[in-house]
């Protein structure tokens, strides 16, 4: 009898539903002989598993039916840990009658060169072919409908699977490091591909996962360094963490409209990646990612649609949300309009698209999310819905061809760094509801020549909003909120405060006060008395 705590709960079971006989040797193979039903089950003799190892070498026929005390009775099924490293083994040949491979069955059978697996079998257990390290070929009968676990994990030898179309998942691990495979043929009946389950086959040079597959488990396809391209079908609904993280030969990935979440550095140090190839792209602007590792277009810098590259991007009105990283650094986009339909804009979301020149963000938006077009050095012009009311964090860090701004009436707060360094801005107007403005929000925007404000009451500032410009240039703000700026934090420091709206004059009076500053058609000029200047000195008359 087996006393090994694998099987202990599994004698018990067997105990309580039939009558057996076990351990017991007809023709050089060992079985448990079921009388209530007839059947048998390939085993091990004794409680080390690899009883066979000794005893074997070529190849083993396991019979459709055995007799035993003068009844047949239907192999119907490998068990656990039945040939358990019988090093010997060099095929098997499995017949129709058997319906299950159990856990370990062919465990490190280093010999083994080919397996053969009758339309029978429905299931193949858990590390069933693990370390099999001179197997080359797999034939998986088409009614195998799950690969357990660590099924074929480390048989580095193997060349190409086809797995048919009655397998219906996949196990973690399933074909880990088959450093030899090439190519795998999914089935479309497949639902679910397991963690790691092909991670580290860095021979494998493509992939496509039919329609019916629903998950792509973490690590699925991780440091297949020789992966080329990727299809991803229209079900799959998420993307597991590192899912094809370090696959550094990937040029193109094409992804489903399903997706709705891709997790943790899902494509992290996918460096060869060109192209991103989408569906739908309001499907796309709704994915979850992760984080900035998880989007593809990190490294990719370009996306198509349908295999059409988007360069003026126009938002669709379906789209209610731009979500976090969406277009992380898509470089070839030249242009974005962002539609009515549209509320919020994720963080990061045009992240370095460095080729962007102009936005155009519709009414509907209320929220601009933090550095959602951080460094967009191309960037010209934005226009700027009047439903937005924040604006985010280092929203336009860096923007350094931008060269005017218009803050909307409905905006209330200005995150940090908003506009820091943005080196081409000229001008900046600020509506009338802004109630506060981040620390160094418009540092380093050493262009500019004047600041309007609209607030009555100065908007509070945080540390540095207005660090290294120069503040000799003119702050207009409302007439009757003059002395209130010029007593406010940072806002006193400007010592060129005049009365925006002023319906300036036609005419400029001869005999002014010597040095009097007036507000002609939106520009300041100084008056020294009968000589008209600009601030930059330069003289009108």
């Amino acid at each position: 009898m087996k006393t090994n705590p694998f099987y202990v709960a599994f004698l018990m079971l067997l105990f309580a539903t039939s009558l057996w006989a076990s351990d017991t040797q007809v023709g050089g193979i060992w079985y448990d002989f079921y009388s209530s039903t007839h059947t048998a089950t390939v085993t091990f003799g004794g409680a080390n598993f690899n009883s066979y190892s000794g005893e074997y070498s070529g190849q083993v026929t396991i019979p459709s039916v055995v007799n035993y005390n003068n009844e047949s009775y239907s192999v119907t099924s490998i068990g656990h840990f039945a040939f358990y490293k019988c090093s010997g083994l060099t095929s098997v040949i499995i017949p129709n009658s058997v319906t299950s491979i159990g856990d370990y069955a062919f465990y490190e059978c280093t010999g083994l060169t080919s397996v053969t697996i009758s339309n029978s079998v429905t299931s193949i257990g858990e590390r069933a072919f693990e370390n099999c390290i001179r197997l080359t070929s797999v034939t998986i009968g088409n009614s195998v409908t799950s690969i357990g676990g660590s099924a074929f994990s480390g048989c580095y030898r193997l060349t190409s699977v086809t797995i048919p179309n009655s397998v219906t998942s996949i196990g973690w691990c399933a074909f880990y490091h088959c450093d030899s495979l090439t190519s795998v043929t999914i089935g479309n009946s497949v639902t679910s591909i397991g963690e790691q389950a092909f991670s580290g086959c860095y021979r494998l040079t493509s992939v496509t996962i039919p329609n019916s597959v629903t998950r792509i488990g973490s690590s699925a396809f991780s440091d297949c360094k020789g992966l080329i391209s990727v299809t991803i079908g229209n079900s799959v609904t998420s993307i597991g963490d590192n899912a094809f993280s370090d696959c550094t030969s990937l040029i193109s990935v094409t992804i489903g409209n399903s997706v709705t979440s891709i997790g943790g550095s899902a494509f992290s140090g996918c460096s060869g990646l060109t192209q991103v190839n989408i569906t739908d792209l309001a499907a796309w602007c709704n994915i979850a990612f992760d984080n900035i590792s998880s989007n593809p277009l990190r490294y990719a810098e370009h996306l198509y649609v349908n295999d059409v590259e988007v360069s003026d991007l126009v938002i669709p009105n379906s789209v209610t949300s731009i979500g976090h990283y969406a277009f992380y650094n898509c470089r070839g986009l030249t242009s974005v309009t962002i539609g009515n339909s549209v509320t919020s804009i994720g963080s990061q979301a045009f992240y370095e698209c460095t080729g962007l020149t102009s936005v155009t963000i519709g009414n509907s938006v209320t929220s601009i999310g933090s550095q959602a077009f951080y460094e967009c050095i191309g960037l010209t012009s934005v226009t700027i819905g009047n439903s937005v009311t924040s604006i985010g964090a280092g929203a336009f860090y860096y923007c350094s061809g931008l060269t005017s701004v218009t803050i909307p009436n409905s905006v209330t707060s200005i995150g940090s760094q908003v506009f820091y360094y943005c080196t081409s801005l000229t001008s900046v107007t600020i509506g009338n509801s802004v109630k506060s403005i981040g620390d160094y929000a418009f540092e380093y925007c050493t262009s500019l020549t004047s600041v309007t404000c609209f607030a009555t009451t100065p908007p509070r500032l945080s540390p540095d909003v207005f660090k290294e410009v120069d503040k000799s240039i003119p702050l207009y703000v409302p007439a009757e909120s003059i002395s209130a700026y010029q007593s406010a934090y940072q806002w006193k420091d400007f010592f060129n405060i005049l009365p925006v709206g002023s319906q300036g004059i036609e005419e400029i009076e001869e005999n002014c006060p010597q040095d009097s500053k007036i507000l002609h058609n939106g520009q300041i000029f100084i008056l020294r008395g009968e000589k008209v200047y600009t601030v930059t000195g330069q003289e009108v008359r």
